[in-house]
């Protein structure tokens, strides 16, 4: 049995938004890097780089490289890339949908203090 601490290693996975937001973007299917650049907003150009080599490296997504003039990349999710938008699909809509509470916490308590 692996020890549950390894875990980790997946969990700073997870705990990624900007990780998880590319995730969500990828569950209709494959996207180009601009497609992707607009579709998440506030990443920049190379937080979506390092970003997309990471969930590459780890196995959730693959990078294709198709041969066009002019070359266009396309990334899309792997099938253990689909069970982790399908894991996480909870807690990014939960995190959507609470927002604006979460919002009003917050400066009810800057207001306090």
């Amino acid at each position: 049995m692996q020890d549950p601490c390894q875990a980790r290693e997946v969990l700073g996975i997870v705990g990624d938004k900007w990780a998880l937001l590319v995730v969500r973007m990828l569950k209709d299917g494959p996207l180009r890097f601009t497609e992707l650049k607009r579709a998440v907003e506030g990443i920049s150009q190379r937080m979506l780089t390092v970003t997309l080599r990471d969930l590459e490296r780890d196995g959730l997504l693959t990078r294709t490289v198709r041969a066009v003039m002019p070359p266009h990349v396309e990334y899309e999710l792997t099938p253990m890339g689909r069970t982790l938008r399908e894991a996480t699909a909870p807690l990014v809509e939960w995190s959507i949908t609470h927002l604006p509470h979460i919002g009003a916490a917050r400066a009810a308590y800057d207001e306090r203090g």
